[in-house]
This record gives C-alpha cells, sequence and structure tokens, in this order.
C-alpha cells in the first residue's frame, strides 16, 4: 500500500519554485484525501476486499511433473473401487445363471458403454470441470450455486465476499437474460433455496453412505477379517499424500494383472466378444430377456461403483490429473477384463458365479489372488478420502457439528483427515460387513446410493449450467435428457432391490441428513437470534459514559458468528463484569462459499463508537479448505492487519481535518456500528458512487497519529491477549411445539456436547480462555 501512496505523488513541474512545488503537492494530496473520505461512506465493512492478489486456484495451475505425480497417486485413491468391480459384475449380472450364450455379449455392451458414457464422457470431460477452486463434490456444486446467487439460508452476505480473487469466474456474456431470470427466481423463492439444500445434503449422505458400503462390498469378496478393516482405517491418519504412494502401486499391479488376463482370456477362448461395441445387441439382450433384463441392470450398473470419487475426490488432486489417470490407465485396464471375462464365459458359462478367479491362468492364480485382496481391500479408499472432503465442506457451510479437520500435506492442499468420521465410518462398515456376509447382498444396497448421487449431480450440474456457465440451451437439454435417461433407467433397476438390501443406503442417508439439516436449522436460527438482538447505538452511547466501566490492559478477542453489528453477548458480558479491555476486537470466523480465501485478503475491519474505548469490528473469511491457524500465527496476522487499517484510516480522516471535523456518512442498515473508514484506495476510488448521504455528525476525539495509535496496539499486544468466547446455549421457547423442543433441547444439545467445542476446533490456550455464557430462546 506504501507503494500505491508514493504512486500519487505526481512530479512537479520544472518552473516550480521548492516551496511552490511543495504547497501544490500539499494541496494536491488534500483534495485526494477529502475525496477518498466521502467514498469510503459505503455500507457493510471496509472495502479492502477490493485489494485483490489474484491468487491462483488450487490445483489449477501445475505443471506436467506435479500432475503425472498426483495422477500415479489418484490411481492408489480413487480408482480401488471401479477396479475392483470385475470381481464381482458378471456374478452379481447373471444370478440365475446364462440362458443364452449372445447374452454374454449383449451384458458386455451395456458394459463398455456405460463405462464410456458415464465415468468417461460425464464426470472426466464434464462435471470436473464444474469444481470449486479445484475441490468437487456435492457442496462444491452447491456452493457455486451459492456464489452466484443469494441461495444460502442463513443470511451473511457481504458485498466484500465478491471481490475476492477467488469468487470471481470469468463469466461468458451469451444467454445472460436467461441466467439472470433463473437467478431471481431462485432468491425469491424460499421453497426452491430448501428444496437445492434438502438435495445436496442428500447427495452428501449419499456419498458417505457409500464410504460404508465399499468396504464392505470389496471385503466380502474374500472374507477380509474385521481386524484388516481396522488397519485400513487407522492408516488414514498419514494422509492422502502418504496413502497414496502406498496403494498406487498395488492399484497398477491390479491393473496389469487384470488387462492382462483379460487379453489372454480374449485370444485365448473368444475374441469374437469385440462385437460387443455393436450397440444392437444391447437391444437385442433386452428383446430376448423383457423384465429379467431390466432387473439384471443392478448388476451392470455395479461396473460403475466409485464413479463419483473421481468428483468427490477432486480437490486431493487436480482435474488433469484424473483425466490422465483414469483415460490412459483405468478405462483400458476396465475394457480389457470385461471383455476376457465375457470370452471366457462364452466358452464355460456355468462358472459365472466365480467368472474372475475361474478365468486366472493357473501360474497366475496365487499372485492374482494376493493382489486382489489387497486392492479389494484398497477399495474403499476412494470413498473413505470423499467423504473427509465433503464433511471438510459441510463444516464451513454450518451443515455439521464441529470435528477436527486435520490437513495431512502442504504440498496438496486439498487433502485432508477427520479423526471423528474416520472412526465412525469403520463402526459402521465392520457392522455392515458382519450383517450382509454376502456380495450380492451389500451390492443390492451399494447400487442405489451411487446411481442417486449420480442422478443429484446430473441436476445441480444443469443448473449450474444454465445460472454460471450460460450454455446454449440445446446443449443442457442433450446433456440433462441423455444422461439423466440412462441414470434414472438404472436407478428404477437397483430400487426393484429394495427389500433385497437396498433399503441400507437410505437409512444412512436419513440418518446423516437429519444430523445435518438439524445443525444447520438451529445454526440458522441461533444466527437469527443474534442478528434481531444485536447491541443498540443507545446502549453503546451509554456505556461511554459510564464511570463504573474498568480498563483492563491487554487486547480482548471476542467471538461472534454475527458479521455486521455486535452481538448480544457483549452487553451481558459487560453487565456481569462491568470490564472492558484497552483494546476490543470482535472476531466473526466467516466460511465462505469457496475453498479458499488468499491470505492478504482475509480480514476486514471497522471502527466502533465510541472512538476512544478503541474497539474494532473484524470479519475473518475462510474458505471451506483453508486451515485455520495457530492462535500465535491468527493473534499476529490480525494484530498486523489491523495497525494496517489504522494507518490508513488515519491517512484518510487526516484528510478531512485535524481534531474536530464534521463528515459525511451514508446511512448505516446496523445502527450499532461505528463509522466505516477505508482501508484501500483502489477500492475506495471503484466504490459505488451512489451511495445516498443522508446525515452528518461529529468526531469528538481528537485523532490522533497512525503510529502512535499502532504503538499503543502492539504494547497492548504484549501485554496479553485474551479470547472471549460466547457459551451460548440454545433452547426452545416455552410456547414451541414438542417437536421443536424434541430436536433443539435434546437432539441438538447431544450433538452440540459430543462434538468438538468451538475452544477445542481453534486450539484456545486455556489459560487465556475467558467463557461467556447466556442462553438464546428460539
Amino acid at each position: 500500500m506504501a507503494e500505491k501512496v508514493e504512486s500519487l505523488r505526481e512530479p512537479a513541474e520544472t518552473e516550480l519554485t521548492e516551496g511552490e512545488e511543495l504547497e501544490k503537492k500539499n494541496e494536491q494530496m488534500k483534495e485526494r484525501k477529502v475525496s477518498w473520505a466521502k467514498l469510503g461512506r459505503v455500507d457493510s465493512l471496509n472495502l479492502e476486499a477490493g485489494r485483490v492478489s489474484m491468487s491462483h486456484r488450487h490445483g489449477s495451475q501445475v505443471n506436467w511433473r506435479r500432475t503425472l505425480s498426483l495422477a500415479f497417486q489418484s490411481i492408489g485413491i480413487v480408482y480401488g473401487d471401479i477396479g475392483t468391480s470385475p470381481l464381482y459384475v458378471y456374478s452379481s449380472t447373471f444370478t440365475d445363471g446364462i440362458d443364452h450364450t449372445d447374452d454374454i455379449i449383449g451384458v458386455l455392451s451395456l458394459i463398455i458403454y456405460t463405462i464410456a458414457l458415464l465415468p468417461m464422457l460425464k464426470y472426466v470431460f464434464i462435471v470436473l470441470f464444474a469444481n470449486d477452486n479445484g475441490d468437487g463434490g456435492t457442496f462444491a456444486l452447491y456452493s457455486l450455486i451459492c456464489r452466484y446467487a443469494k441461495v444460502s439460508l442463513i443470511p451473511n452476505n457481504q458485498p466484500e465476499d465478491r471481490q475476492l480473487s477467488n469468487y470471481k469466474l470469468d463469466l461468458p456474456s451469451n444467454e445472460l437474460k436467461r441466467a439472470q431470470t433463473i437467478k431471481k427466481k431462485l432468491e425469491n423463492s424460499k421453497m426452491a433455496q430448501y428444496l437445492l439444500f434438502i438435495v445436496t445434503i442428500m447427495g452428501t449422505s449419499m456419498v458417505i453412505g457409500d464410504g460404508v458400503l465399499t468396504p464392505s462390498i470389496s471385503d466380502a469378496v474374500v472374507g477380509v477379517s474385521v481386524l484388516i478393516l481396522a488397519v485400513l482405517f487407522s492408516v488414514q491418519r498419514f494422509g492422502t499424500d502418504k496413502v497414496g504412494f502406498a496403494f498406487a502401486p498395488i492399484i497398477t499391479v491390479w491393473f496389469l494383472f487384470i488387462s492382462g488376463i483379460g487379453l489372454y482370456n480374449l485370444f485365448v477362448h473368444d475374441i469374437g466378444v469385440l462385437r460387443a461395441f455393436n450397440p444392437m445387441y444391447m437391444v437385442q439382450y433386452f428383446q430376448r430377456n423383457g423384465k429379467k433384463g431390466w432387473v439384471s441392470l443392478g448388476g451392470i450398473f455395479l461396473c460403475i461403483t466409485g464413479t463419483e470419487a473421481m468428483f468427490a475426490d477432486l480437490g486431493h488432486f487436480n482435474v488433469k490429473a484424473i483425466q490422465v489417470s483414469f483415460s490412459c490407465v483405468t478405462f483400458p485396464a476396465l475394457i480389457t477384463a470385461y471383455c476376457g471375462q465375457a470370452a471366457y464365459l462364452r466358452k464355460f458359462p456355468n462358472q459365472v458365479e466365480k467368472t474372475f478367479y475361474n478365468s486366472i491362468p493357473d501360474p497366475l492364480y496365487w499372485p492374482t489372488f494376493v493382489v486382489a485382496v489387497a486392492a479389494a481391500i484398497i477399495a474403499s479408499q476412494a470413498m473413505i478420502s470423499g467423504a473427509f472432503a465433503i464433511i471438510s465442506q459441510s463444516l464451513s457451510l454450518g451443515c455439521f457439528p464441529r470435528v477436527k479437520v486435520v490437513h495431512t500435506s502442504a504440498k496438496y492442499e486439498g487433502q485432508v483427515y477427520i479423526p471423528e468420521v474416520n472412526y465412525m465410518l469403520m463402526i459402521a462398515c465392520v457392522v455392515v460387513t458382519a450383517a450382509f456376509q454376502t456380495t450380492e447382498k451389500i451390492g443390492n444396497a451399494y447400487g442405489i446410493a451411487v446411481v442417486s448421487v449420480m442422478v443429484i449431480t446430473t441436476g445441480l450440474l444443469t443448473l449450474i449450467m444454465l445460472l454460471i456457465w450460460k450454455t446454449s440451451i440445446w446443449l443442457i437439454a442433450l446433456f440433462l435428457v441423455g444422461f439423466l435417461s440412462i441414470e434414472v433407467i438404472y436407478l428404477s433397476s437397483v430400487l426393484y432391490k429394495f427389500v433385497q438390501g437396498g433399503f441400507l443406503p437410505l437409512v444412512f442417508a436419513s440418518f446423516l441428513m437429519a444430523i445435518m439439516a438439524i445443525w444447520h436449522y438451529v445454526h440458522k436460527k441461533r444466527y437469527m437470534f443474534e442478528l434481531n438482538n444485536k447491541v443498540s447505538s443507545e446502549y453503546m452511547r451509554q456505556l461511554a459514559s459510564n464511570p463504573n466501566i474498568n480498563h483492563v490492559p491487554g487486547i480482548g478477542l471476542l467471538y461472534s458468528e454475527l458479521v455486521q453489528g455486535i452481538p448480544p453477548i457483549f452487553s451481558h458480558f459487560i453487565s456481569n463484569i462491568p470490564s472492558i479491555h484497552s483494546v476490543v476486537v470482535i472476531v466473526s470466523i466467516k466460511p465462505i462459499p469457496l475453498s479458499k480465501v488468499a491470505v492478504e485478503e482475509r480480514f476486514l475491519f471497522r471502527q466502533l463508537e465510541p472512538r476512544e474505548y478503541r474497539m474494532f469490528r473484524c470479519v475473518a473469511r475462510y474458505g471451506y479448505n483453508d486451515r485455520m491457524e495457530e492462535p500465535k500465527e491468527f493473534e499476529q496476522q490480525l494484530i498486523e492487519n489491523l495497525n494496517e487499517f489504522i494507518r490508513h484510516e488515519h491517512f484518510v480522516l487526516e484528510g478531512e481535518a485535524p481534531g474536530n471535523v464534521e463528515v459525511e456518512a451514508v446511512q448505516q442498515p446496523n445502527p450499532s456500528s461505528g463509522s466505516p473508514s477505508i482501508q484501500s484506495f483502489n477500492a475506495a476510488r471503484s466504490a459505488n458512487s451512489s451511495n445516498r448521504i443522508v446525515s452528518s455528525r461529529i468526531v469528538s476525539v481528537p485523532i490522533r497519529g497512525a503510529e502512535e495509535e499502532m504503538q499503543f496496539v502492539r504494547a497492548e499486544m504484549e501485554k496479553g491477549i485474551v479470547y472471549l468466547l460466547g457459551e451460548t446455549e440454545v433452547v426452545a421457547a416455552e410456547n414451541a411445539s414438542f417437536f421443536k423442543k424434541l430436536i433443539v433441547n435434546y437432539v441438538y444439545d447431544f450433538l452440540r456436547k459430543n462434538f468438538r467445542q468451538g475452544e477445542t476446533i481453534m486450539a484456545i490456550p486455556r489459560s487465556r480462555l475467558l467463557r461467556v455464557g447466556m442462553t438464546y430462546e428460539i
């Protein structure tokens, strides 16, 4: 910013004397400061968000060496599930045996085109590009929509958020009218907003349910013990980077084995199965089998289990890495494996129950068996990693109880591990494995979970095409009708086996949706309570004249989720402990619906009245994949940015007049907020000039020097920083219904008490923590 200030000093004309030159410079500077001060009276917090660093989206700009490294890791993390599907697809499809040998070619044709259309075309070449700054999954799609339309259920949007460098995307200019119409309808329809939220948490719940079913369906192939499951989940703490490099060689060897065995069977038994690339064999298959063929689609669909993991795990890698690994390794290996098994079945149709193991040449049987066991164990890794990524996103959007998120890699920003979720998944997997016992039963359940997520992804992506990408309506119709028709047909087939185990993912999803919905509902109500009970400006004026209020040395950081105004917990604190720190900063940790916020754009400040109390409002903005700093690092960043704010505010106010001055102010929506001031000169110049000037006020405190104020803040920092944390208990009102009291007083209270508390998440030292208790009635 110093460079910007210096650049304002224009070179004087050579004809001027030194004195005239200095006088002209001072006059120009004064005019500019007054202009900036007038521009500074704008709504919300300071427009320092106008400073754009143009930081890169994570995973978007990497060299090919890193991309190939990530592609290799992704083989061990993403494709274990879809890669082990040849173990059970044919046996799950022909549950009653093979009636006609041409049915084998028909099923192979369905497998080939299902893999080519859904994982390859839809996900690898379309869905992956709907990432949110490098992150994928259902919540990434939802956050994209929330960014371009005000459909979030919590009203904490601020104009400055849209000026974040990662908030902006390059939008095409065509089809703008259609996009604006859809945006307006979404923003004006509460029903549409609730439906969008419900669909999002449903998709998220299904993906997490996949994480439960995947280990079970894989392990059931060889009867893997509970002990091995425990070992699998225990290694998750080492992170995706290390786990990926450890598992990738195993899955790579697995792909080499299945493709090699496939080629062997293809040439030895019946190369004529390659006729399956003719789609007419699919038509003939359904003509011969009718309803039985439709029911068998549930088994065929298992050939693409784990497809959603490519998108859910995207934050651990990048788009090019997934495209390279799937197109060059996974896709050809799978097609070869299925063709080889089909060739074997044409010759030995009675061995369909154990097609894979029976088709292995004798010399390779035991090596392949060992690798198959290892690959089956690793198969669950895709959805486990995806569950971590999605829960991490949902936390920042206020849709899941607080858990510990560990960032396991300094190189790859999206790689996270959540201990609580890891062990809950492990317990659920053990229970499911023991209860179902057979692959067929688990497969019935697994299909519903996978295809449901695909249908939800298709719907959300269609909305993104309309609202954000502004794609041609004909291409959107082709995408929606083409893929949705395929997925709905598969969904109808897997739902047919609902009573045979298909109900399980719906039970999981319902349970997780209930947790997410209850947490989000109370979270929203608590936020609205604080918004409607903000501290009034009258209270602050009385506070300034109250002689009983004592000043305590040091800095107090009062935490609140409210992004505008002073929270009610502040007045509650003052009434119980009639003292205030020399410097008070009301801090809001605000989640932004994008993956990362640049550090230089993180903090927004405003000074509150009365000015002599040195009270500041601070909003610290974090994306859902940003790491929360350690207290010492956070304090350092906050104080540095606060001093920068003081310097810039002083620079602007100095242009108005020394001492008591009359200044213009824009009407504030929040009466308790103090005078806003500019931190970014660039932002000031671009501020909306249409802001209505409605009143004037007197700054009653002489403006002290910026350096003096900054030294005072530093000195108070050295005396100590105390964290004032609101310990709010939310209860249902006395006249609330029985159901609402049950949800708020018991279910939500149980979740709040049994998950991590705020001070644990922020790692606040207990010696510097002061809790302030208060009860909110909603």
